[in-house]
């Protein structure tokens, strides 16, 4: 029987070996909102290994039944499927443990040691999974205690699987991620080493490939001769959420555009991979940021937008603006919106400008990719505004995961009336809404080893190659604020003069 070709390179099969995930930063919000109830849904649904135990490390004084009971309350109020199922909890709560320490202390790492060295006796939890759910700045700590410790194994060992995962940030500029590249090679190979970006977990990105390479519908339009613009949004209705202190370091190009966003964008624009292995894939979203026309200083100003929230109007309440967030300067040039104006400069896409924008307190919480093909050449039927609206393909990443395409079709009667109707997909209806959230996802493949849906050091670098450049051209121009916008519109005026110069407009999501 022949190889299914979209199978062919899968790192590994889909059943995994007795697990321990240790979680470091385990008090945080992180592993209450989001690690440990993917976990119970992942036991929930049978995936887990016979053995599996979690293992928080944290700097909390706690013992591990408050650790348990904790983590029980958090899944029962953050879980996709409630209420809790008694009988697996009682069975995965045997495996929750708790270290309390902090990170830069060996006598932290000895306990570690000793509790994972229990878990292989009893449970059969020989291999190791650490969870990095802490501030880059605690990295070095962690990563040199756990060798020092003797707590990681060399890959092709043959003793046991050690891996580690790695939560952005991932630095905060060029120079800053290849130090936390470093560091991490310091003790993990590159194949050890998994950088999480939760939106590669979600169902509509992870379709994206087989959207593109699964139907041979699409493919052959998907390129300069066919696509006129492509438009990428992640636009959020809340503000900084009492992040003021974080957003003051970071901004919104930092916090979304360099991951999330690059992200979408790669898997958008990338060429198809000779397979599906985690490399093949990661090989053709770096050589997409290679191509990636660099933003020099003097093309900055025309074409990249900033902006910063002011006070308005959201869902029918009045919202403060971004300077008078607790902990935000009154002076503050932080910008939370940006949207740029992007090329890659390579056969597929050579002129194509993909426009992209993310952006805090807009009209509505929507992350959208939309394809907009070209004109017809030659228009045979009247229309209302003298065109015929030209077809677009969109992706709906968050909120009503879906695909939409948009055509144009004639109106029932003896008259050719144009209208503009749309093919709607949507995940809930076709699969039922309750489908596994991307920490499920991720934390499976990381425990599997397909690092498919990871960045790669490479990857990061080359996001940042391209950004440091925004920023270098936004330092030159320091004394210059970010215009304001009203809370609740669609960002500031210059952003559509983006997209007007070119006689284009942003898509209303």
């Amino acid at each position: 029987m022949s190889e299914n070709p979209l199978r062919r390179g899968l790192a590994e099969t889909r059943t995994v070996g007795p697990f321990a995930v240790v979680i470091f930063g385990a008090s945080g919000d992180l592993t209450k909102r989001k690690l440990l109830p993917a976990l119970y849904n992942l036991a929930l649904s049978r995936t887990l290994p016979s053995g599996f135990a979690v293992v928080g490390v944290a700097r909390r004084e706690k013992s591990s039944e408050k650790f348990r009971a904790e983590m029980k309350e958090a899944i029962g109020s953050f879980s996709r499927r409630k209420p809790i199922d008694e009988a697996v909890w009682e069975d995965f709560e045997r495996g929750l443990h708790y270290v309390q320490g902090p990170f830069d202390k060996a006598e932290t790492y000895t306990a570690l040691k000793a509790q994972l060295d229990a878990l292989e006796s009893e449970r059969g939890a020989k291999n190791r999974l650490y969870y990095l759910a802490v501030p880059p700045s605690e990295f070095g700590h962690i990563v040199s205690h756990l060798r020092e410790a003797k707590l990681i194994e060399a890959p092709g060992s043959g003793k046991a699987v050690t891996r580690v995962v790695v939560e952005k940030p991932f630095g905060h500029d060029l120079e800053s991620a290849r130090e936390l590249n470093a560091t991490i090679a310091s003790a993990f190979d590159e194949s050890q080493v998994f950088r999480i970006d939760h939106y590669l977990g979600k169902e509509t990105v992870q379709n994206l490939l087989v959207f593109r390479f699964a139907n041979s519908l699409f493919e052959p339009v998907w390129n300069r001769e066919h696509v006129d613009h492509v438009q990428i949004t992640v636009a959020e209705e809340i503000g900084v959420e009492g992040r003021g202190k974080f957003y003051e370091e970071i901004g919104v190009t930092k916090d979304i555009v360099e991951n999330h966003l690059m992200q979408l964008f790669c898997l958008t624009a990338m060429e198809p991979p000779i397979s599906l292995a985690a490399d093949a894939v990661r090989d053709e979203k770096v050589k997409v940021l290679r191509s990636l026309r660099p933003m020099e200083r003097s093309l900055v100003q025309e074409n990249v937008v900033r902006g910063q929230y002011a006070r308005g109007i959201v869902r029918g309440d009045e919202v403060c603006g971004y300077r008078e967030e607790p902990d935000v300067s009154p002076a503050s040039r932080i910008e939370t919106f940006v949207a740029m104006r992007m090329f890659v400069d390579n056969w597929r896409w050579g002129g194509v400008p993909f426009y992209v924008r993310a952006g805090k307190r807009l009209a509505r919480r929507v992350t959208e990719i939309a394809v907009q093909f070209k004109k017809v050449p030659h228009n045979l039927f009247r229309a209302p505004d003298g065109g015929v609206t030209p077809n677009v393909l969109a992706l709906r990443i968050q909120p009503d995961e879906g695909i939409a395409l948009r055509f144009i079709t004639k109106e029932p009667g003896q008259h050719t009336i144009l209208r503009d109707v749309a093919m709607d997909f949507r995940y809930g209806a076709a699969f039922g809404s309750n489908t596994p959230e991307a920490y499920e996802r991720l934390l499976l493949d990381a425990m599997r080893g397909d690092a498919t849906l990871f960045t790669r050091h490479d990857e990061v670098e080359e996001q940042w190659a391209f950004i440091d450049r925004v920023f270098e051209a936004w330092r030159a121009e320091a004394s210059a604020p970010p215009p304001l916008y009203a809370s609740g519109s669609w960002g500031p005026e210059n952003a559509d003069d983006l997209l007007a110069r070119d006689g284009r407009r942003w898509r209303k999501p």
